[in-house]
């Protein structure tokens, strides 16, 4: 597979969660869903595994940097985007979000002193800026109230974690771990740790039988985890970590794209401008030397 088509596969994928993520709102709790989520991953990619007879045994010292990744990356970053999003628009968060691309440069660089391009530095900064005037109308309206507060500090939080869990991918990736079988017990870890959590705020183990919320759950089980974790970190493995987590910035376009069949999005004059310059971040990030 080509960097391109995991690029694009990614934010296909990635953008359209988005939506799947709403149809689980309500009956059952934030953090109970991502429990719910990361479990059925797990299983899925554990299973195949087994089928496939790929080696499942690892040293402590690897189920240590395992687990910390699902900590990181399949835990208190999707917690906090969900406890964000009562707080906070989507489009909001998805502004804090877009500023992985610029943790993930610094962390490269600090971790593992790894130097990025002038280029790849002014596209990121362009696909944020590009993001910002996307839902400029949401961030205009920003008000400061305690709630806005607490929003915006869960959301910080969580792309603070997604860098950090993707540094701590990075360093196993450099070891040599192989990335499916990683995924399987890192999110299996994330999920149980998710768990916890969810019972120390009180929230209820409970299941949706709907078809809405079944259904959503298998989407972003299979292809929002399996298929896209995937995909991203293997095009972070191989062109970087700094470069791939541009993807945070691309997934808000597609984002609306999807929004304006399913939701009648209507495009203004600002949307244009703003996918222009996401676009054109794009063309500085991922273009070749």
């Amino acid at each position: 597979m080509s960097d391109l088509f995991l690029y694009v596969v990614t934010v296909l994928i990635w953008g359209s969660t988005w939506f799947a993520i709403t149809l689980q709102l309500g009956h059952v709790p934030p953090a109970v869903s991502v429990a719910w989520r990361f479990l059925t991953a797990a299983a899925i990619l554990m299973g195949y595994a087994l089928l496939r007879g790929l080696p499942l045994r690892f040293s402590r010292r690897d189920h240590v940097w395992m687990a910390l990744q699902g900590l990181l990356l399949f835990c208190l970053n999707y917690v906090g985007f969900y406890v964000a999003e009562q707080y906070l628009s989507s489009g909001l968060v998805a502004v804090i979000c877009s500023m992985l691309t610029v943790g993930n440069i610094i962390g490269m660089r600090v971790f593992f002193n790894v130097h990025t391009r002038l280029l790849n530095l002014l596209g990121a900064m362009l696909g944020i800026v590009g993001v910002i005037v996307l839902f400029w109308p949401e961030f205009r309206a920003l008000s400061a109230t305690d709630s806005t507060t607490a929003g915006m500090a869960w959301a910080l939080g969580a792309t603070i974690s997604a860098s950090l869990g993707n540094m701590v991918a990075t360093r196993n990736q450099r070891q040599a771990l192989p990335v499916l079988q990683v995924n399987g017990w890192s999110m299996l870890y994330g999920a149980l740790i998710t768990c916890v959590i969810a019972a120390a705020m009180g929230q209820r183990f409970v299941f949706d039988w709907s078809l809405r919320y079944v259904s959503a759950l298998a989407y972003l089980a299979v292809f929002g985890s399996v298929v896209a974790f995937g995909t991203y970190l293997t095009l972070m493995q191989r062109i970087g970590a700094g470069r791939a987590g541009y993807t945070m910035v691309a997934i808000p376009v597609v984002a609306l794209v999807i929004s304006t069949f399913l939701e009648h999005l209507q495009w203004t004059m600002t949307l244009w401008v703003g996918v222009a310059l996401c676009l054109a971040g794009n063309v500085l990030v991922l273009r070749r030397r």
